[in-house]
């Protein structure tokens, strides 16, 4: 940069003698040249620049100043004016491939985060589809139990209502027995002991059927018209020789009972007598 400037001054002061010298060696010339036209006339001219008016050292002297102008105007504007644009270039161009690797992060940022926000909503999609699959889960699983809980209740009231259909039934077996011996008296003329009472009416109500004897090593189903008194299961367990026997009661057969195991169904109830009867009398 020093070293510019040395050049630059040189330059400067070269052309400020050649500004001064110059003209001063064109009007020495000159002069000399007025001095001597009349011996140069009588004589032919040499310098092939004379005749066209053209002053050689004038001619000399503006290359010259030309050249120093040139020099200096190029050392001292020309390259300072170059390296600035070229300094004005390359930070342009750094400006422009600093703002395309911002695009670019940016377009990677960018391309990043939809990725994350299509990873979330397709997370948030399947909660929302589990939670969907889990509340109809729970749902169904809600309905299944108010379905078992109604099934409880009406098998407790069925339960509740046979056992006191049954209690209304044993309450009444004692009426219908004492109305069935009155019967039988005013039709038989006789009057009937306690005993022989007691054994009618348990016959009528928990007589076993002779086919329903030995029905042993299977599970049968005892229905009878009445409930049935402790001794009397017991004694329909001791006939029937079954290893399992429920008991249910069923008005509607009026009286004796059904005996039905897995293959066999023995009916020895009152309506099934009654029903062979009205068979045979058509």
């Amino acid at each position: 940069m020093r070293r510019n400037k040395i050049l630059s001054l040189l330059l400067l002061v070269m052309l400020l003698g050649a500004l001064v010298l110059v003209p001063a060696a064109t009007a020495q010339e000159g002069e000399a040249a007025e001095g001597e036209t009349t011996e140069v006339a009588a004589e032919p001219a040499t310098n092939p620049l004379t005749p066209l008016g053209i002053n050689t050292g004038f001619l000399i002297a503006q290359i010259v100043n030309f050249l120093l102008i040139f020099l200096l105007l190029r050392s001292m504007l020309w390259k300072p004016l170059t390296n600035m644009l070229d300094q004005r270039s390359a930070k342009i161009q750094k400006g422009l491939e600093d703002a395309s690797a911002a695009a670019n992060a940016r377009h990677n940022a960018e391309t990043e985060a939809e990725k994350i926000l299509s990873a979330a909503r397709a997370d948030a999609a399947r909660e929302i589809e589990a939670a969907r699959g889990r509340g109809e889960e729970v749902a169904k699983q809600v309905v299944t139990e108010a379905n078992q809980a109604a099934e409880r209740i009406r098998t407790e009231a069925r339960a509740r209502g046979e056992e006191e259909r049954n209690k209304q039934l044993a309450e009444m077996r004692s009426q219908v027995a004492n109305i069935s011996v009155a019967v039988a008296q005013r039709l038989i003329g006789d009057n009937l002991d306690g005993n022989r009472q007691s054994a009618l009416i348990n016959d009528f109500f928990s007589k076993t059927p002779e086919a329903a004897k030995a029905m042993r090593g299977s599970s049968v189903e005892v229905i009878s018209a009445m409930p049935l008194s402790d001794d009397e299961q017991a004694k329909v367990k001791n006939e029937t020789g079954a290893d399992n026997v429920t008991f249910s009661v069923d008005p509607n057969i009026l009286g004796g009972l059904v005996i039905r195991s897995a293959d066999r169904v023995v009916d020895g109830s009152v309506r099934s007598g009654l029903n062979e009867l009205a068979a045979r009398l058509r």
